[in-house]
């Protein structure tokens, strides 16, 4: 509660009230301010971090390692991108690699690695600056705004990718690459497996899939998906008797397989 009164009474440095910044974990809205991915696996450092910038005006979405912050990426499609280095499961250098494959987006490093040799790997493999731990929360509003005054207009989300299950949907090409493998798909094929893949990890009913591909929903276009989803699994799964990417909810639709 304090904190939330401390954000309702925040101040801009010409004196006038500014308004704070939304978190986006916990609301529905995206509003027209500038948002934040904050990748962080402390809690408290991550909440910290986002009441620093929900104060400084900026939206706010956190993930507590990389394969959660590669996802929150693709739902929110952040202006930046906080990143520790240490993190459990998929660390920060696999997911800046991860992250540089599929956004232009400015990513700053926020890390207690603080020897020259992780700040000048860090620069090189493409993150924008590198904040050494403690940090001073007003330095890290300054180095975010600064690299949001450089870094132009984001551009909208181009591919989706999910680290765990190999897969990989470039939506300007419309290229898929699953497992290492490279999927030639027919358009109606890439569009169902576009709608899974933006609704992952939620399943997708029938009635959905037939709208956002068809444009209508009926039983002939109900048995098209189920032969599509037939096609699709014969050119992706290992074994398309018993999927393991695309999976069946009985008498609902599909579900793309969650990490």
């Amino acid at each position: 509660m304090a904190a939330e009164k401390e954000l309702t009474g925040a101040f801009g440095s010409n004196g006038a009230v500014q308004a704070a910044g939304l978190d986006l974990d916990t609301v529905q809205e995206l509003g027209d301010q500038r948002v934040v991915l904050v990748v962080e696996d402390d809690p408290d450092t991550l909440d910290l971090l986002k009441l620093t910038l929900r104060r400084a005006g900026m939206n706010v979405v956190g993930a507590m390692d990389g394969k959660q912050a590669i996802r929150k990426w693709m739902e929110t499609n952040p202006n930046i991108v906080l990143l520790d280095l240490m993190m459990p499961q998929m660390d920060g250098w696999e997911t800046l690699s991860q992250l540089r494959a599929i956004t232009d987006a400015p990513i700053i490093i926020l890390s207690a690695l603080t020897q020259k040799e992780s700040v000048v790997r860090g620069l090189r493999e493409g993150a924008d600056d590198y904040v050494a731990k403690p940090f001073i929360g007003d330095e890290v509003v300054a180095r975010v705004e600064a690299a949001l005054r450089r870094s132009g207009p984001k551009t909208p989300v181009s591919k989706l990718v999910f680290p765990d299950n190999g897969l990989s949907l470039d939506l300007e090409t419309r290229q898929v690459t699953y497992r290492e493998r490279l999927i030639d798909l027919t358009p109606r094929e890439f569009a169902v497996l576009e709608v899974l893949a933006r609704q992952h990890p939620k399943p997708v009913s029938y009635e959905m899939l037939a709208k956002e591909v068809w444009g209508d929903d009926n039983e002939k276009i109900r048995e098209r998906i189920k032969w599509i989803v037939y096609l699709l699994r014969q050119k992706m799964e290992k074994n398309p008797g018993k999927p393991e990417l695309i999976l069946n909810k009985t008498r609902y639709g599909y579900q793309l397989a969650a990490e």
